[in-house]
């Protein structure tokens, strides 16, 4: 009998494995090399799970992998690494020129006589998701906004109701957006009277 107990009965069904997925790329930690942001998730990885980054990106890891490359392989493999680090750094250049040069419209448009919308353009460009920011605005101002399509179907703005231009503002360039206060632009727009 007590030879029974030791021996545990051995489960057949499958086991759940938890898989670790980048912050940055979404994929695992293994196969970021695949993805356009390697530095980023390399980073990342380093930050959050310092014992898999030491596993796949330590000194001892990259040489046994290269290791079992021929010659040439090597050559090849540096040579690409070297050419995504620059593709990368210029992708990510390019972007912060993009963010600097781009603008926040904040625009006040009269609808009828006293009522007003604010219309709030160009947050894409500085990464921000404009559904969740138009749901934010509509609890923090206690309003009515929506995203919706600008007119000539260049992109997407945010309609917020009433005349929230200023505090808007303040939002975007003090708050928690951070948006730097030259991406910010405030405008009046005025309905034109029809001649009748």
């Amino acid at each position: 009998m007590a030879e029974a107990a030791d021996h545990a009965p051995v489960s057949t069904e499958p086991q759940a494995r938890h898989v670790i997925y980048c912050g940055v790329c979404t994929l695992p930690p293994e196969y970021c090399e695949f993805g356009g942001t390697v530095k980023k998730c390399e980073e990342w990885l380093e930050k959050n799970y310092p014992d898999m980054h030491e596993k796949l990106y330590s000194e001892e890891a990259i040489n046994a992998s290269l290791s079992t490359l021929s010659l040439d392989a090597q050559k090849r493999a540096a040579k690409d690494a070297a050419k995504k680090a620059a593709k990368a750094a210029a992708a990510e250049e390019r972007l912060a020129e993009k963010k600097a040069s781009s603008k926040i419209l904040i625009k006040r448009v009269e609808r009828n006589k006293r009522k007003y919308v604010t219309a709030v353009s160009g947050l894409e460009a500085f990464g921000l998701d404009l559904k969740k920011v138009s749901k934010d605005f509509g609890k923090r101002f206690a309003t009515g906004a929506s995203v919706t399509k600008m007119a000539g179907g260049v992109g997407e703005e945010i309609v917020v109701q009433g005349d929230l231009s200023d505090e808007i503002w303040e939002l975007l360039v003090e708050g928690e957006y951070e948006v730097p206060e030259r991406n910010v632009e405030c405008v009046e727009d005025k309905k034109k009277k029809s001649a009748a």
